[in-house]
């Protein structure tokens, strides 16, 4: 017989970390399921992976976060199945829960490799603090070996993917070869150095404005990073890519920030999919046909109240699990659910040291340069869980600009870091 809970939360991102805080302050008896021990910051992975913070900073374990609710039991363990119509979940093992009140689903997403050759077994994602590490490492293993080279060998780096993630990881990269690699290798490593930022549409930053783009490609440009915009890459090989238009560049290491889709819990979970095999919710966040059961952020398509698609974004995520909540609470009481009420505080992304872009508010007011890069930081150190996150992350980002140097180390030999099998990997 299956254990049952007033909720179950299925996922420890944004989405499921606000839902069950705000249903544990109510006191609802809830579950919350996660494959980690952790709730990962996943907007500063890219900074983990280039050193700039480490892991304590953008992670914080999930017993930490509901230590004082008791209403709140965590469970660490791998969602195999996803019942929506019974609003029961399985586990790995064969265990069972179900839900009294409502199920909600927010188990993220998995990086999409469009069916791309040799993508999956040559590229390196960046949606987890694993996937962070691993690219950490694999980074240093790269610079170790060319600095150690008599033969003058370089390290090429392709970003695949020029949204936001794409942008920040290509332009973290080039301030690590133009301002730390100098100081901590040979002197002439950095010259043998590049970094490639390559998307099959013809600019950056796709969804900001084109003042935004124009920025944002300039300023990559002037830190060294080589654009190839307007050709989708066609293949992945193990020293580099090809292209549509027929050109080829060579690459030691292709990151993969080319966007995301559903995994296989909610693939294989009966409920409409729509675009990436996401889940298209109603206004308030439930699953047509299905009753008392919320997908939420990544693993949703969610609209606002001008039916415009919301894109996947921490700050959606995070506002669609507290208004769930809310609907649940609402139900408890008796009362009907309400239309999900995004508020919109805009686009922003970190370009490099001293440099963002930020579109902020429904009305996109431009703020860019040193103004945006300290916005920037003030908002994800806002978003940060947990005080003593905040106060290292802080600490971490003032050594880093000052020093132009790196005090977090990547702790894994170089064999452990060329382990590029993909699996299916949902947050839960």
């Amino acid at each position: 017989m299956a254990e049952t809970y007033e909720v179950i939360v299925v996922g420890g991102g944004f989405a499921g970390i606000e839902a069950a805080t705000k249903l544990g302050r109510a006191g609802v008896r809830t579950l919350l399921v996660d494959v980690h021990g952790y709730h990962q910051f996943q907007p500063l992975l890219y900074q983990l992976a280039t050193a700039q913070i480490g892991v304590s900073e953008l992670a914080r374990p999930l017993r930490s976060i509901f230590r004082r609710q008791p209403s709140v039991r965590v469970l660490t363990a791998r969602v195999a199945a996803v019942d929506p119509g019974r609003r029961t979940i399985t586990l790995t093992d064969g265990t069972v829960y179900e839900a009294d009140d409502a199920l909600i689903v927010a188990c993220g997403a998995e990086a999409n490799f469009f069916d791309t050759p040799g993508a999956r077994e040559n590229a390196y994602p960046l949606y987890s603090a694993t996937d962070a590490t691993r690219l950490g490492s694999k980074l240093v293993a790269l610079l170790d070996q060319a600095d150690k080279d008599t033969e003058q060998k370089s390290m090429n780096v392709a970003v695949v993917g020029a949204g936001p993630t794409g942008v920040e990881t290509a332009g973290a990269i080039a301030d690590a070869i133009n301002y730390v690699v100098p100081k901590l290798f040979a002197g002439d490593l950095a010259k043998r150095c590049s970094v490639a930022l390559v998307d099959m549409v013809d600019r950056t930053l796709g969804g900001f404005s084109k003042k935004s783009q124009a920025y944002a490609a300039s300023r990559l440009v002037e830190r060294g990073v080589r654009l190839k915009l307007g050709s989708a890459v066609t293949e992945v090989r193990e020293d580099g890519l090809s292209f549509a238009d027929g050109a080829t560049m060579d690459a030691d290491l292709v990151i993969w920030a080319g966007g995301l889709k559903a995994g296989k819990l909610l693939r294989e979970s009966g409920m409409p999919q729509g675009r990436g095999g996401r889940i298209d919710v109603a206004k308030d966040l439930t699953v047509p046909g299905y009753e008392g059961v919320y997908v939420l952020g990544d693993a949703a398509n969610i609209t606002d109240d001008r039916d415009e698609r919301l894109p996947q974004l921490g700050s959606v995520a995070k506002q669609s699990g507290g208004w769930a909540a809310r609907n649940i609470l609402a139900q408890r009481a008796g009362r009907p659910t309400e239309p999900f009420g995004y508020k919109d505080r805009g686009y922003m992304a970190m370009i490099g040291r001293g440099s963002a872009v930020a579109e902020l508010g429904r009305g996109r007011r431009l703020v860019r340069g040193p103004a945006a890069f300290l916005v920037w930081l003030a908002v994800h150190l806002a978003l940060l869980s947990g005080a003593s996150q905040k106060a290292r992350a802080l600490v971490s980002w003032i050594f880093a600009f000052l020093s132009h140097s790196r005090q977090h180390v990547f702790v894994g030999s170089p064999e452990q870091a060329d382990v590029v099998e993909r699996t299916d990997r949902p947050a839960a």
